[in-house]
């Protein structure tokens, strides 16, 4: 064993006094100065873990890929074996992105939709098909994230646990009466008004390869079943990724550190550092 010198917890310092850093099911909540990395970072190594980063880069989005690759070669998993799933329309368009070594990517050709909505809701059928044919055989651990993103700062082993979820920069301080769950009975993501813990980003998820398979396949069927009765969740996946993770309660939650967009939201004092962040653009011309 190698010798680790740290300062000591102390059962009677909090970590942090400002936000809740434990869910009421006793799943922590990741922020700046609730964890120490290096402690993390060896029992990862211990386990030799490898994290596969999947990302949908569909007709246009493909243009955000480079600086994904880059932020994320710099910010995430350093240290670790890393491999990217690229799952593109546009396989010729993937920029070559230098890796480091213990990082490879691997380019998944799917194809693509008309509506941007089906692009995103597609997204939860091919997860969970890889997962099972693939992503099983290959790595330890899934991290589902959004293609027009960057890392700006570390995101690393921290965030790994059977199922893990990322607080909705727009809704983290919000009571659940104003989130923007599925309201319409009808829709299998529906979510009454007096229930729900937290509105979870659909742009940052993951666990172990069993459970984002298994939360895959569950919102992909009830996508299903929506439309066969003629309805759409009113925000696609997202939608029936909250549903999923109010009845399968995440063993970890990712802080808004995790997801966040400065244009929109400024940098406010609570969060001290902001990890993985909206790129800007211009919506309606990329999603169409």
């Amino acid at each position: 064993m190698t010798r680790m010198v740290y300062a000591q917890p102390k059962a009677l310092t909090p970590s942090r006094k400002d936000v809740l850093v434990l869910t009421p099911w006793l799943a922590p909540i990741i922020w700046e100065g609730t964890f120490n990395i290096d402690i993390l970072n060896e029992q990862f190594r211990l386990q030799n873990t490898t994290v596969g980063l999947t990302v949908f880069a569909i007709k246009k989005y493909v243009v955000f890929l480079k600086l994904f690759l880059e932020t994320a070669e710099q910010h995430f998993m350093v240290g670790h074996k890393v491999i990217y799933y690229v799952f593109t329309d546009r396989p010729a368009d993937v920029p070559q992105v230098p890796l480091g070594a213990g990082r490879k990517l691997v380019v998944l050709t799917v194809r693509n939709y008309t509506r941007w909505q089906d692009v995103s809701m597609h997204r939860m059928e091919m997860i969970s098909r890889f997962s099972e044919q693939r992503f099983l055989h290959e790595v330890d651990y899934l991290v589902c994230a959004d293609v027009d993103m960057k890392f700006s700062d570390h995101v690393g082993v921290e965030i790994l646990s059977a199922l893990f979820g990322t607080l909705h920069p727009g809704f983290y301080s919000s009571s659940r009466e104003a989130f923007t769950y599925e309201r319409r009975p009808k829709s299998q993501a529906y979510i009454p008004r007096d229930e729900g813990d937290f509105y979870y980003m659909g742009a940052f998820f993951g666990g172990s390869v069993v459970e984002v398979y298994r939360l895959t396949k569950a919102c992909h069927q009830a996508m299903v079943e929506d439309k066969a009765n003629g309805i759409e969740a009113v925000w696609h996946d997202e939608s029936h990724l909250n549903k999923y993770l109010l009845y399968h309660k995440p063993t970890k939650v990712l802080s808004p550190e995790y997801m966040w967009d400065q244009q929109l939201l400024g940098w406010p004092s609570i969060m001290k550092k902001l990890r993985y962040v909206a790129v800007p653009k211009n919506h309606q011309a990329i999603r169409n």
